[in-house]
């Protein structure tokens, strides 16, 4: 049996970060779902209960190891596979499943330094390392098979950018026309979701609609039982994300700040001001080191934001990471734009696709610019609307 179209091309590209790491093969593992690294490589996640190994070996073709109740699950992918039934099947068959291989790749990161890497349990590390295997990092491996998008990915990221923009111009309007008759962040937020499936995009959760000094909460999300009205004078911030309702899509990721029915204060544009402009600076980083050929890791681009929001005099409120990969999740495997949470030293290779969302936190309001950024052949794409001003909602 063929592998499928899109494992093929995936398995091809792990293939060939196998033989630059050096390494003899990269072995993915999941349980129950949860390891969205092995899904990706298999194309979209599928219902399984049971124990699986995916290895991808330097040379040779990608073999399986699962249970045999999850074998109709997993067949699609066109990979080969061995089954097991009891625990001492599997445990009679992983070493010979594993045999002649010393140093592999697994979804884990030393440290946890990475934890988007960190998918497998430590026992699972330790059962492969007790067969006198060196396990390291895939962290590389993610990167060159997971995370990088085909073409198809940016054109259903593109329609889903579009979509998404043209709701929040919907809920700008319908804030404007009903902010006099009672309405909430709630309310809102379930108008967009209304949007999204009205266009044909859908996320799991989301979207933030904060005002005053819930958006100084980065990740506040209103809900039903506690929800707040919006009024004539606030300060808005909407952080809304979707993808194509199709499996396998990729998101789309953006925030907007906005004031309600006056003009923003000093302080409000001087914030703005700032994170405006640390955005711009992440971006350019970006693009300075694609000009220069050179590599331009995670790390280095949110130090570029984050310096000049430390310059603006608001570096403590900014609590958060510049930004982050972009894929079938909303936060992807691959290279975070971050030196705050971690230090992600991954570079940002071609298909690779990231926010870039600095933002700043007050007490009484927070602002944040988020627009997204795909390495193409060309260069790096920003594929959504940059935000100039602080919109005002008549």
């Amino acid at each position: 049996m063929a592998l499928a179209e899109g494992v093929a091309t995936r398995v091809a590209a792990a293939r060939d970060a196998i033989a630059i790491a050096g390494i003899d093969g990269w072995l993915l593992y999941d349980f129950q779902g949860k390891n969205p690294i092995f899904w990706q490589l298999l194309g979209e996640p599928r219902h399984t209960t049971r124990r699986c190994y995916l290895l991808v070996p330097r040379a040779g073709e990608p073999r399986m190891l699962c249970h045999a109740i999850d074998v109709t699950a997993l067949s699609p992918s066109g990979i080969p596979m061995t089954t097991y039934i009891t625990w001492q099947d599997l445990s009679a068959a992983l070493p010979l499943f594993l045999r002649d291989r010393r140093r592999l790749a697994m979804d884990y990161s030393p440290g946890s330094m990475l934890p988007v890497v960190s998918r497998v349990d430590g026992g699972t590390l330790d059962l492969v390392r007790a067969l006198g295997i060196e396990v390291v990092s895939s962290a590389d491996l993610i990167q060159a098979a997971v995370a990088r998008w085909s073409a198809g990915d940016l054109a259903d990221h593109l329609s889903a950018a579009e979509k998404l923009h043209a709701s929040l111009r919907e809920s700008f309007r319908y804030i404007a026309e009903r902010v006099n008759e009672g309405i909430t962040e709630f309310g809102v937020a379930r108008f967009l979701r209304d949007e999204f499936s009205r266009r044909g995009v859908t996320t799991e959760d989301g979207p933030i609609v904060a005002v005053n000094a819930h958006s100084g909460d980065p990740h506040y999300e209103p809900s039903a039982t506690d929800d707040t009205p919006i009024r004539i004078g606030d300060w808005l911030l909407i952080d809304l994300w979707a993808r194509e309702s199709r499996p396998g899509t990729v998101y789309a990721d953006s925030t907007w700040v906005a004031v309600i029915g006056r003009d923003p204060t000093k302080r409000e544009l001087k914030v703005f001001d700032a994170v405006r402009r640390a955005r711009d600076a992440a971006v350019e980083r970006i693009r300075s080191g694609w000009r220069a050929g050179e590599p331009v890791a995670g790390w280095q681009v949110d130090r570029a934001a984050r310096d000049v929001i430390a310059a603006a005099g608001y570096g403590a409120h900014f609590t958060h990471r510049t930004g982050h990969s972009l894929g079938q999740q909303v936060h992807g495997p691959g290279v975070n734009l971050d030196d705050f949470e971690t230090h992600d030293t991954r570079a940002l290779i071609q298909g690779i696709a990231v926010t870039v969302e600095p933002g700043i936190y007050l007490p009484e309001f927070g602002a944040r610019s988020e627009i997204n950024v795909v390495m193409t052949a060309q260069g790096p794409r920003v594929t959504l609307p940059e935000q100039l001003e602080v919109t005002r909602i008549a």
